[in-house]
């Protein structure tokens, strides 16, 4: 927040401002109180929710036409991912998607049945190292 205070950016400052805003609310609503410590895994849940937001918005004016406000978003959304760890590729989420049915014991007949099943195992090995929808891609185009 400082460097960004320095720096005079002022997007920046409010996007962080906003991410400790939601933080602090979150330590309340736990009932931590305003000054609460929140773990990493809570903090960057908080962090993800809100670039979600920021997606939401921006497909959302996009449908409407409002360009200008399209495009603050996605100023928004950039800053947010810089704050998140980076997400696998599908390069690297394939290989485990094909461990995680090789270890379920699928087969070819029952894994298109199965591919809730398969989603909900792979996805809590990779709880915020891969985006939901990427995974999803990976597990579909193997059942494919």
């Amino acid at each position: 927040m400082k460097e960004a205070m320095r720096a005079k950016e002022a997007v920046r400052l409010s996007v962080i401002r906003g991410i400790i805003s939601a933080i602090s609310n979150e330590a309340v609503t736990k009932g931590l109180g305003p000054a609460g410590e929140l773990s990493d895994e809570e903090a960057l849940a908080i962090i993800r929710r809100e670039r979600n937001k920021r997606k939401d918005s921006i497909e959302q004016f996009m449908s409407g036409g409002r360009l200008e406000l399209a495009e603050n978003e996605q100023v928004e959304m950039k800053i947010l991912d810089k704050l998140l760890p980076s997400q696998m590729n599908v390069e690297q989420i394939k290989p485990i998607v094909e461990k995680k049915i090789l270890e379920l014991g699928l087969d070819r007949a029952t894994l298109k049945q199965s591919q809730g099943k398969l989603m909900q195992v792979v996805m809590a090995e990779l709880k915020g190292k891969a985006d939901g929808a990427t995974v999803k891609q990976v597990v579909e185009n193997i059942l494919a």
